[in-house]
């Protein structure tokens, strides 16, 4: 990957969306839910405060974790879909 993210932001490659309901049922592609969870794959340095000390963020790269359903923007980088995330638009890493 050719990308580094500035500031506070993360890249974060999706999951696959589910593709099957927990039941059984298989989804079709324009019935699947936008994946909420991904591996971060870049990290910014952070951002600044008030006091001008940099604040780095809570994540780093290969944890897995839980962010915003309409958080962050796609991107697509040669065949790659990744998404950049502010890391405030992270909720939580998987354990």
């Amino acid at each position: 990957m050719n990308l580094k993210p500035l500031g506070d932001r993360v890249i974060v490659s999706q999951d696959d969306a589910e593709t099957k309901t927990a039941s059984g049922i298989l989804l079709a592609a324009n019935a699947q839910e936008k994946p909420q969870r991904g591996t971060v794959l870049a990290v910014g340095e952070g951002k600044l405060d008030h006091d001008g000390k940099l604040i780095k963020p809570g994540v780093k790269e290969g944890d897995h974790v839980l962010y915003s359903k309409y958080g962050g923007t796609e991107i697509k980088n040669g065949e790659e879909e990744y998404v950049i995330l502010k890391a405030d638009d992270i909720y939580a890493i998987i354990l």
